[in-house]
């Protein structure tokens, strides 16, 4: 059996110019990257179709993930090619991999077997350079924080209350906390400090939810790096930062136009983080794909307490973007171990243990079709050791919900394998759509992050610990209490406790810290110990990937 990186190697692909003449964009908008990736000047490309109405948008989302795997995106894509297999004019989104889960334990993120974005190994190793850029503006702007400091302080901040960290794309749990300046007066002003993620990067939640270079300046201008001696914030602004930082990500903002390996065209734009930034690729590459093509498919990270949430309340709260129709993505493996069954085990039949685990998909079910009223199908990525009576009772228990499931066979099919899922979006997204929010701006800030976690999680309530109390009454008292919420949360399980599978009651979720982004416009509330620079396992996917004379690349998955 091939692996994901041989078929895609083998695959036989179009010109990025014939993807971009397929859907219509005319050759002056399209700077070429190389034979087969592009990106897109959006912003005469956008005011050209500003009056044309949009296409349907269907999400896809999924359970809580687990070790067995779900194949979100691999499923985001063989729906795509499906949709175009039916004749229908098609564009997936997407977000863009980051280097640390590529060289870290979860791989690449360009979908797996015959559902895949090509060129796969360029996506995940750099790409356009987007991520270098977003990173690049990070670190200007923490630059000219320290210098100011040295040079004289004119702002007079007070260096214990600066929250402007560094940003680098690696999975590198030695930078997170750290001790730099030092080595004399010359060498700048000695304090704490310590390295974020590139993905969990307040630029590039900014980057994400901007629509042009200018709404992107004035975001960035708003982010707050520390406090002055008096309490009051310090922004980029006030470094006068944000002119530079905006022209490292020019280019950057200019979605990337790739295609699947049966040529449906792809924007693969941004890549914030779900379980601890907002989830979502670029608004500017969903909305220009929403203008160009009467379907886009996009997703959001993880499952629907995390992704769908922040896409819902987040993404299409700032844009006026609306979801169709959502697909939620679930395995027989993943929610037999979310019943308590060992990873070795997971292959025999065992209704007792899938009954037991069904209840998460049932929650994030209802998490799509009650609270934010959108109609929705289960997809089931099928494996050959699932049987009828397995897949049969997850349809008993879907159909109790007024919801149907779907098999998806696109890993192993492409296209093909997906054609019943998306006959079933197509027939979902003829429906009304009554889009609802989990919470409303003008509540407190505690009560919506109460709303996130009992509507979401299914949370009895919330826990603040004082120093979260106090950080809410100062963002308060400074006007950001009308912000939307980003929920720093573990993927895993529907609480902060990631070894808590199923659909657990009884519980509570603890804010242990609260943090804003003024530039993206949230707040981040933090749980558990959730962290934003991860680290590397013990044997990390980077000991596989390999390189041979040819500069054919090997291992990457």
């Amino acid at each position: 059996m091939l692996s994901d990186i041989e078929i895609a190697q083998n695959a036989k692909v179009e010109l990025i110019n014939k993807i971009a003449e397929k859907i219509n964009i005319p050759e002056k908008y399209v700077e070429n990257y190389g034979s087969y990736k592009a990106k897109i000047d959006y912003r005469y490309l956008l005011e050209e179709l500003k009056d044309k109405e949009d296409g349907k948008l269907i999400l896809v989302t999924a359970i809580n993930p687990t070790p067995a795997g779900e194949g979100k995106t691999t499923t985001t894509i063989g729906l795509g090619d499906a949709f175009t297999k039916l004749g229908k004019k098609t564009i997936i989104a997407l977000r863009e991999p980051s280097l640390g889960p590529v060289f870290g334990i979860k791989g690449g993120a360009a979908g797996g077997g015959y559902a895949q974005v090509v060129p796969m190994e360029d996506i995940n190793l750099h790409f356009t350079g987007d991520f270098h850029a977003i990173g690049a503006a990070n670190n200007l702007l923490a630059a000219m924080l320290d210098n100011h400091i040295h040079q004289g302080n004119e702002l007079d901040i007070d260096s214990r209350r600066i929250v402007w960290r560094r940003a680098l794309d690696m999975n590198d749990r030695q930078l997170r906390q750290i001790v730099n300046g030092l080595g004399g007066r010359v060498q700048g002003v000695p304090r704490e400090d310590g390295f974020d993620i590139t993905v969990a990067s307040e630029v590039m939640a900014v980057f994400c939810l901007s629509n042009d270079i200018i709404e992107l300046k004035e975001n960035l201008s708003k982010i707050i790096v520390a406090y002055n001696r008096v309490g009051e914030p310090v922004t980029a602004g006030d470094l006068k930062a944000q002119g530079a930082m905006a022209a490292l990500l020019k280019d950057a903002l200019k979605p990337n136009l790739v295609q699947t390996l049966e040529g449906t065209p792809a924007f693969i734009h941004g890549g914030p983080f779900a379980n601890i930034a907002h989830g979502c690729n670029s608004v500017i590459a969903t909305q220009m794909a929403s203008k160009i093509a009467d379907y886009t498919i996009t997703e959001a990270g993880f499952g629907a307490d995390l992704g769908a949430e922040k896409f819902v309340d987040i993404k299409c709260r700032k844009t006026g973007l609306k979801p169709s129709a959502v697909v939620i993505v679930a395995t027989v493996k993943a929610l037999k171990y979310n019943g308590g069954i060992e990873r070795s085990e997971l292959e025999k039949e065992n209704l007792q243990a899938l009954e037991k685990g069904l209840p998460n998909l049932l929650k994030h079910v209802e998490n799509i079709t009650q609270v934010f009223k959108i109609p929705a199908v289960v997809a089931i990525n099928k494996f050959p050791t699932d049987t009828e009576d397995e897949l049969n009772l997850i349809k008993e228990k879907c159909l109790e919900l007024g919801v149907n499931v779907k098999l998806s066979e696109v890993w192993g099919k492409g296209g093909l394998g997906g054609i019943d899922l998306a006959k079933e979006v197509i027939k979902l997204t003829e429906e009304e759509s009554f889009m609802e929010y989990a919470y409303e701006l003008n509540m407190p800030i505690k009560d919506k992050i109460k709303a996130i976690a009992r509507k979401l999680y299914g949370a009895d309530d919330v826990e603040f610990s004082a120093k979260a109390s106090r950080e809410i009454n100062n963002f308060e008292k400074l006007g950001f209490g009308n912000l939307p919420i980003c929920m720093a949360k573990n993927q895993y399980s529907l609480t902060d406790d990631p070894k808590i599978l199923g659909r657990p009651e009884g519980f509570n979720i603890t804010i242990r810290d609260i943090t804003i982004s003024a530039g993206a416009g949230f707040l981040v509330a933090l749980t558990g110990d959730i962290m934003k620079m991860p680290g590397l396992p013990k044997v990390p996917a980077a000991e596989s990937i390999d390189i041979d004379i040819d500069g054919k690349i090997k291992g990457l998955f």
